[in-house]
């Protein structure tokens, strides 16, 4: 079996990127280029490090509303982006595709959903997965063949297998879209079971094992219906369509000649390096 899938969350890490780089950095047409270069050098990076034998990279649809956004309309409500990152958004998944990688970007589906369809399609033919994301939701794809890469400060990543959610969450990774429920997520705006927080969550699934044996014992009789609302919203969309990911070759010299259209210089001297050393 030869390397890893690597499946990214493209927006988690766009959005660290133009949050983290000056905004002075610039495109052609004077556009902004700090999220194309910070994801960019990212991507170069865990690409070198983990030598994948491919590379997914999911997107959400910004202007489309997911089945999450439908059934509960408070999901993810009041979130603001910059013009400059959205249209850096935009023409991410042209680099990716350039750079010889595959994406995912699909009206009704988000980045996580393409993550979750990646490693359900992986591990059934027997392959390892490496999710690269910045959303704990993702710890519930953890396994034996699967670790989730979570950023924990500059440059460094986070290796996170079952042990790992066992020990910072009290949970299994298969209880934490109930976990999630349970506890609520202010970033998605889920408000999860009244008066119950991290520690009570974990505590309630380590006695119930999952939600639904929870509320079919008589909990938050109340609540019940939203909780499974809340769970249904947490866990990842498996089901979610995919491009074909068979073993890549990266294309850095198509990937330096569009950076250099794009003016970015020195992304296109980095990727011109890596086509000289193929």
């Amino acid at each position: 079996m030869s390397g890893p899938l690597l499946a990214v969350d493209g927006d988690s890490f766009a959005h660290r990127a133009y949050h983290g780089l000056p905004k002075t950095i610039l495109r052609a047409g004077g556009k902004s280029g700090g999220a194309i270069v910070g994801f960019a050098n990212f991507l170069l990076r865990l690409y070198a490090a983990e030598q994948p034998r491919a590379v997914l990279v999911g997107w959400d649809t910004l202007d489309a509303p997911t089945y999450r956004h439908k059934a509960f309309p408070a999901y993810q409500s009041g979130r603001q982006f910059d013009a400059a990152l959205l249209d850096q958004l935009d023409v991410l998944p042209q680099f990716v595709a350039a750079c010889g990688f595959a994406y995912a970007k699909v009206p009704g589906y988000e980045a996580d959903d393409f993550l979750a369809a990646a490693v359900a399609q992986e591990e059934k033919r027997g392959g390892t997965v490496l999710v690269a994301s910045g959303d704990r939701d993702a710890f519930q794809l953890a396994s034996e063949a699967t670790t989730i890469l979570h950023p924990v400060r500059a440059g460094e990543m986070a290796r996170i297998g079952p042990a790992e959610v066992r020990k910072r969450h009290g949970v299994e990774p298969r209880q934490v879209p109930d976990f999630i429920a349970l506890r609520g997520d202010p970033s998605d705006k889920l408000p999860g079971a009244k008066g119950v927080g991290e520690k009570g969550a974990a505590g309630l699934l380590r006695q119930y094992a999952t939600l639904e044996d929870m509320l079919t014992a008589g909990r938050f009789p109340a609540q019940a219906e939203d909780l499974r609302l809340y769970r249904r919203i947490a866990t990842m969309d498996a089901s979610a369509p995919l491009p074909p990911l068979p073993d890549q070759t990266p294309a850095w010299a198509q990937a330096s000649a569009l950076a250099r259209e794009w003016e970015l210089n020195r992304l296109a001297d980095r990727l011109a390096e890596l086509a000289g050393n193929q």
